[in-house]
């Protein structure tokens, strides 16, 4: 099967916004410039390469002439710019349209691909979540997806979504543009008013047997 091509704008637009995430939390720790470029380009395609190996499909940063260049320029970005830009929430907000935009292009490069739909919504929450995942892991704080808010549930949300919308065969622009905004929608909501899922309390309190 040959899969339809995603926007190249979208790739490298969701790209560019995950790269930055890894960029600013290099630059919170006060790593040097290699450091903060590194950590951009795992974040930047962590999770799309192993998504692409997943399906088997070439890497796709190893084909595209603008990639590494974008995440390079993002993290040049992050280096030149004041601290004070940075401050607050917004590397929170800029995780979360990275994260809805990877679950939403993981999605449907898998279906793309063939992926049945459940599994191709998974890929679509590996996308949009292992880069992050490796970013914390190896800046040494605590991963997201270890704490209770809501996270890859959003992602869960953006890939379902776009796994319904393309089994309704409605537009492909119509589609990403609402799996983006409702999984983009729901962690804004979860990071404005710390909502989390619960967490497990089976057994809490009783006596043993």
């Amino acid at each position: 099967m040959t899969p339809a091509v995603l926007p190249p704008a979208l790739d490298l637009l969701g790209t560019a916004v995950f790269a930055l995430t890894g960029a600013l939390l290099a630059a919170r720790l006060r790593q040097t410039f290699v450091t903060m470029a590194f950590f951009a380009l795992v974040t930047g395609v962590g999770g799309g390469s192993l998504r692409d190996m997943l399906i088997g499909a070439p890497a796709f940063w190893l084909h595209d002439p603008w990639v590494a260049p974008v995440i390079f320029a993002t993290a040049l970005i992050a280096w030149f710019t004041p601290t004070r830009w940075w401050e607050g929430s917004l590397l929170e907000w800029a995780d979360a349209a990275g994260l809805a935009a990877f679950a939403v292009l993981g999605t449907a490069k898998a279906i793309q691909f063939g992926v049945a739909p459940v599994p191709a919504a998974v890929l679509g929450v590996v996308t949009g979540c292992a880069g992050g995942v490796v970013r914390d892991v190896i800046a040494g704080v605590p991963s997201i997806i270890m704490r209770p808010e809501l996270y890859v549930t959003a992602a869960a949300l953006s890939a379902l979504l776009t796994v319904a919308g393309t089994l309704a065969h409605l537009p492909s622009a119509l589609v990403w543009g609402l799996a983006w905004l409702g999984g983009f929608t729901l962690r804004g909501v979860a990071i404005r008013w710390q909502l989390a899922l619960p967490s497990y309390t089976a057994g809490q309190g009783q006596k043993p047997d």
